[in-house]
């Protein structure tokens, strides 16, 4: 009964995550926002929802290990899994001189979260100030228009059709958030399998299904901007957004192991990003098969 509920749950997040992002781009769309704006924020923020209702649930259910492995997991699972996969259908333009910004704050909050981490315990203060720069990174966004316009992947026909896709696909995110954690939990227990690999593994990856939906659809229309915003939007706020967001609410303990090894990991995908936009402006189906070897040699890794 436990595989059913997972699966439900994984269902309802997929679903709910895209009918998410349908409404809120047909909406975006309306305010003429540019596309990698639109990755960056409507999009990466709003795939990264299911993440959100995850760790928000697993940590105030006693579970922080599943909160911060899915949030570490999702972010790796982002760059060398979606990326990797998206490059592999078709190489993703990623021009550093119009992106750097976006791949700067990624890095940083990605090495601001290890050494909060090192103090053991995310704290409702340092949740407070990762959720301000955030709020920061996002009037910055939203305020630039250095982007060029392109069609956006997806378009609603009305705005009352937007709005409740918006709102009917938030109701299943919820449920399904519900459904996985609890299930993943009760599965970690009964095999002995630690939380925190069902955390960086499963629960990550079923919470990145609206991402890598997203970003494959981008890939395949030839649209880029989608693609490589929502990868980098999507990061960006599982940690300062969804870490920020747990620890404000309830102090989040932290497992040594993720300062120690799973979060090195992250940085290292984060740093390849980084090196394959500044020196060949994009990530091309080498670079994309090299980034899927490497996340199926981590999760090997982690599973052993």
């Amino acid at each position: 009964m436990l595989f059913v509920w997972f699966f439900l749950g994984l269902v309802l997040l997929f679903v709910g995550g895209e009918f998410l992002v349908r409404g809120a781009v047909g909406l975006a769309h309306r305010f003429r926002i540019p596309p990698m704006v639109i990755g960056l924020t409507i999009v990466g923020f709003g795939t990264s929802t299911p993440e959100l209702l995850v760790s928000l649930q697993a940590a105030l259910g006693g579970v922080p290990d599943v909160a911060i492995g899915n949030v570490i997991g999702s972010n790796i699972a982002n760059i060398l899994l979606i990326l990797g996969l998206s490059a592999v259908i078709a190489p993703v333009a990623a021009a550093f001189a119009p992106i750097r910004r976006d791949l700067a704050v990624m890095v940083g909050s990605t090495v601001l979260l290890w050494l909060i981490m090192l103090g053991g315990v995310i704290s409702h203060l340092e949740g407070g100030l990762m959720l301000a720069a955030l709020a920061a990174y996002l009037l910055i966004s939203l305020s630039s228009g250095a982007h060029p316009p392109e069609e956006p992947a997806h378009e609603v026909a009305s705005p009352w059709l937007a709005t409740f896709a918006v709102i009917g696909g938030l109701a299943a995110l919820m449920l399904g958030a519900r459904f996985l954690v609890d299930s993943a939990s009760e599965m970690a227990r009964a095999v002995g399998v630690s939380e925190a690999v069902i955390g960086l593994t499963i629960v990550a990856i079923g919470t990145s299904l609206p991402e890598l939906a997203t970003s494959l659809i981008a890939a395949l229309r030839g649209n880029s901007a989608i693609a490589l915003g929502n990868v980098l939007g999507s990061n960006i706020f599982n940690i300062l957004g969804i870490l920020g967001l747990t620890a404000a609410i309830h102090p989040v303990p932290v497992d040594a192991r993720f300062p120690a090894f799973d979060l090195p990991i992250a940085l290292a995908a984060a740093l390849a990003m980084v090196a394959l936009s500044y020196l060949h402006d994009r990530v091309g189906r080498g670079a994309g098969a090299a980034f899927l070897a490497a996340y199926l040699g981590y999760t090997l890794w982690i599973g052993l």
